[in-house]
């Protein structure tokens, strides 16, 4: 993936200034191959895991084995230090992200997961709590063949002001949005609204259907759109047909269930 190129948040904000208020900070993520360490912001590389901490598995029923027996080692995903990537997205307190899933895909999965896509685990982390790290997590013993095992990856980052899909936008601003849009590409592409890719917060992208609201099971208040997994030639992710698996995080309490979308 490369950075779509688009007019500044200032540009946009003076051509349509009403987009003000819909306006969410967000951070695209560029991967790129490397060698990234347990101290590293990466994707698909090592995590700093606590040493006495039991590494997640699932034993959810998956298309290789409907048991879901033996449990299936989560591969890591992607690791956020706040130090690179800081946001509104932070819960107080924490300064780590850890992403994992299952690399299998599973048909029907728990509530809060996608069907037909991995099963995802969450870990917010404070850096210093962790004294020891894990050397050497276990290897998956069964794992679909392709898109599911990210290449390690190091990444750069684009900050910037991420807007909505214009039908959630009022009524009378969905037109003068969709004008911006027209002539801000010579194709009519959209590089104003819900981008696409590696992201942090933003808003999420709606391609397979109308715009939803996600609401917390524990605590019903809507919950953002907190990470992006994109597919992706670099990492070699690929989720659905070549689509990006979403999640979405309760705002006030990151420990309340998390929830994940496949678009």
């Amino acid at each position: 993936m490369t950075f779509v190129e688009r007019p500044s948040d200032a540009e946009i904000l003076a051509a349509l200034p009403e987009l003000a208020s819909f306006g969410r900070e967000a951070v695209l993520l560029d991967p790129a191959r490397g060698h990234p360490g347990v101290r590293d912001s990466s994707i698909g590389g090592p995590l700093l895991w606590p040493v006495d901490e039991p590494w997640p598995v699932c034993s959810e029923p998956d298309e290789e084995e409907p048991s879901g027996v033996p449990a299936v080692a989560m591969v890591p995903v992607a690791q956020i230090y706040a130090r690179d990537v800081p946001g509104p997205w932070w819960p107080a307190g924490m300064d780590l992200l850890q992403v994992l899933w299952c690399p299998n895909e599973h048909g029907d999965a728990p509530a809060n997961q996608a069907d037909v896509s991995p099963i995802v685990e969450l870990r917010w982390r404070q850096v210093a709590d962790v004294d020891e790290h894990l050397v050497g997590p276990p290897h998956p013993v069964r794992h679909y063949e392709f898109g599911y095992l990210p290449e390690p990856c190091m990444f750069t980052t684009k900050r910037l002001v991420d807007f909505p899909y214009r039908e959630e936008l009022p009524v009378d601003l969905q037109p003068r949005l969709q004008r911006l849009i027209e002539e801000t590409d010579d194709e009519g592409k959209d590089t104003i609204t819900r981008l696409s890719g590696w992201k942090l917060g933003g808003w999420p992208t709606w391609h397979l259907s109308y715009p939803t609201a996600i609401t917390c099971e524990a605590c019903g208040v809507v919950m953002p759109l907190v990470f992006t997994i994109a597919s992706d030639d670099e990492s070699e992710v690929v989720v659905g047909r070549w689509g990006e698996l979403r999640i979405f995080v309760c705002p006030t309490d990151h420990r309340h269930p998390f929830h994940v979308d496949l678009h």
